[in-house]
């Protein structure tokens, strides 16, 4: 008579999710942040998979966890493992929907440098569906259902599509009122939550030593900020890539040569091999070749 001995209990799937995204962002909250879920749910299933393992995966204390040795050595092929698994998913996904593209990017990307270029990518691509996605910050493509992302970061891995230059740029009506930079201090000068630091940056090239700080309202979308400026309500600092247009219509000039460098670019990538005239492929492509022809402000 065959003998059929009873099967080790799997580990639940969600369970180790949750180990691999807490032990790589180093607490459970992160986690939770990443996952869509709550720390309670994290905490419970890893409590649950150390459970059904009998053994530690954290070490708990008032300051919050730590991965134990055997967590140490089990994240990198569960990393791994994920991020295989994340990128056969949007595989997948691409091949059930092959004519749709998803975008994720800033906010200020997306309504001043790619938005003005959609009307142009529809005509050369009429049969691709460009799906846009609008957040603060990059995300994960190797775990997140996304194509491109395009975002300011550091040179490195992606295409890079424009350089991130920051000056001043206001209406011409007020630029008539600015000689030189010292003239700031008469002139309201309008700040963008995000990039709050971006005046004291250029400030300390082109007004060393004098210790400028600016003063005027302060804006958390920088397309409003943009506008305001075209409107004639202050001085903005531009990013270089998402003031272009204006300044090649006229409704934005430049009152000063002084111009900054952040160290940043423009720059689309994917965490996939993009076949040659894949949708992809050609989405990224004509977006490539479009950066050097500012859209109409």
């Amino acid at each position: 008579m065959p003998v059929a001995p009873p099967r080790p209990k799997s580990l639940p799937l969600n369970a180790l999710r949750a180990f691999e995204a807490a032990a790589r962002l180093g607490g459970f909250a992160a986690a939770a942040t990443e996952l869509g879920v709550t720390p309670g749910a994290v905490t419970a299933h890893v409590k649950a998979l150390e459970d059904t393992l009998g053994a530690a995966l954290f070490e708990r204390d008032a300051r919050g966890v730590r991965l134990t040795a055997l967590g140490r050595r089990a994240l990198p092929e569960f990393t791994e493992a994920f991020d295989r698994l994340g990128l056969a998913v949007q595989g997948l996904r691409t091949e059930a929907a092959p004519g749709t593209v998803h975008i994720a990017t800033l906010p200020a990307i997306a309504q001043l440098w790619l938005s003005p270029r959609l009307p142009g990518l529809r005509a050369a691509a009429p049969e691709i569906t460009i799906s846009i996605t609008a957040m603060e910050a990059p995300p994960d493509l190797k775990r997140a259902p996304f194509d491109l992302n395009l975002f300011f970061r550091k040179p490195g891995e992606g295409r890079v599509l424009a350089p991130d230059d920051i000056f001043p740029v206001c209406a011409p009506a007020l630029a008539a009122r600015l000689a030189a930079p010292a003239d700031l201090a008469a002139v309201p000068c309008l700040t963008d939550s995000a990039w709050a630091e971006d005046w004291q940056r250029w400030a300390a090239a082109a007004l060393p030593g004098q210790g400028f700080t600016p003063a005027g309202p302060v804006f958390s979308l920088y397309a409003l900020a943009v506008e305001e400026a075209v409107n004639g309500a202050g001085v903005l600092i531009g990013h270089s890539a998402l003031v272009e247009a204006h300044l090649a219509s006229g409704t934005l000039v430049a009152p000063f040569a002084e111009r900054v460098a952040t160290g940043r670019m423009l720059t689309l990538w994917s965490a996939r091999s993009l076949r040659p005239a894949s949708p992809v492929a050609r989405v990224a492509d004509w977006l490539a070749a479009s950066r050097a022809k500012p859209a109409p402000a």
